[in-house]
Order: structure tokens, then C-alpha cells, then sequence
């Protein structure tokens, strides 16, 4: 859906300092979500397109002190705001747009992405990343704290044949990216998408 990256720097950093108050109550979700991962104690775990650090507290929880937790994001007004909230202590900060990743290939157990695939210019590209750098039987988890249609009565429009979110679109491109999804759910209350990355 994006253009380009400077839209998405450019949309990300103008709201990145009020962003987290714009979501107060989403806590809860991300901590559900991070749990539906699987992680274990020592893991190597990666938020993609992390924002303000949201997902990096539960992360850091979940594979523990031994554990290894990154987020990285394209806006470093995210980043900066990340910082202000104290998340940076539960995981390293990369600026660094996530189709080209500074990271070893098969480095990571897991990726977490909170609302990453609407922003990807190219998203076969941006999965493909994630693949390489995830180790065969690793998981990706695509989230967002509302589902489908309740993010698409919030921006006031209606969801589309084409939204790469669909069942029957993502499946599809997941499996065209190195993936193959093993679990979907699209309620009113969040989206999770789970998939398994294949040999």
C-alpha cells in the first residue's frame, strides 16, 4: 500500500511522538500475541518495523535475560520515541528498513510485526527478508490489536478484494516468501497471523 519508503518516514515520524497515547490500551494485545509466538527462554526474536517498542517489553519477557531481542524500524523518530519510553532497555534499536537487514541469514528463531505488511512497498520482498533471516521451523507472527474490519471502519474505509491481510491473499504470498502459515484469526479485537518458516 505504501509508495515508497520516504511516505512511510515521512507518515511514521509526524505521528511518532504522539503515538503511543493515540493507543493506550494495546498493551494487553501485544502481550497476547507475543505469548501465541511460542517463544522459549534464550531465543532470538526480531520486531519487525518495531515503531515506538511496543512488542519489546513482552519479547523481552518471553525469551528471558539469555534471550535476544531486536527491533528494528525505517523511522528514527519511532526509534527516539521507543527511547524515551525506556523500551530500549528491553532490546537493541536498529534503524534499518526491514527488505535489507543487518543480520546473518538464519540468525533468529522468531520475527514479530505489529501492522508491518500494509507498509511494505514491496511485501514478497520484505517476507523474503524475513525468511533469510530466520533459521527453517522459525515463526513469524503478523499482528495487529484490531482485526480487519474494525481497522477498517477506524480509517473510514472499506476493506478491499486486494488487502494482502485476507486469508486467501496472505496464504498465497506467504508461501511465495519462504513461509507457510499454520494458524489465522481475524476478530474484532486482533489480527494474528502465524506462520512456520519452511526449509
Amino acid at each position: 500500500m505504501s509508495d515508497d519508503h520516504t511516505h512511510v518516514q515521512e507518515f511514521f515520524g509526524a505521528r511518532a511522538a504522539g503515538w503511543d497515547s493515540r493507543f493506550p490500551d494495546d498493551g494487553p494485545a501485544y502481550a497476547a500475541a507475543v505469548a501465541d509466538l511460542g517463544l522459549r527462554a534464550g531465543d532470538r526474536v526480531l520486531d519487525a518495523g518495531c515503531g515506538t517498542g511496543r512488542a519489546l517489553p513482552p519479547l523481552r519477557a518471553a525469551v528471558g535475560p539469555t534471550g535476544t531481542v531486536l527491533g528494528a524500524d525505517l523511522t528514527r523518530a519511532m526509534l527516539e520515541a521507543a527511547v524515551r519510553a525506556g523500551r530500549h532497555r528491553d532490546g537493541a534499536l536498529l534503524l534499518a528498513d526491514v527488505a535489507a537487514l543487518p543480520l546473518r541469514p538464519g540468525s533468529l528463531d522468531a520475527v514479530f510485526a505489529a501492522g508491518l505488511i500494509a507498509h511494505l512497498p514491496q511485501p514478497a520482498e520484505g517476507l523474503r527478508e524475513l525468511a533469510r533471516v530466520v533459521r527453517p521451523g522459525g515463526t513469524l507472527a503478523l499482528f495487529h490489536p484490531v482485526g480487519r474490519a474494525a481497522l477498517a471502519a477506524r480509517q473510514g474505509r472499506r476493506i478491499t478484494p486486494d488487502d494482502l491481510r485476507a486469508e486467501d491473499n496472505l496464504g498465497p504470498l506467504l508461501a511465495r516468501s519462504g513461509w507457510r502459515m499454520t494458524s489465522y484469526v481475524d476478530e474484532d479485537a486482533r489480527f494474528l497471523s502465524l506462520a512456520a518458516r519452511v526449509d
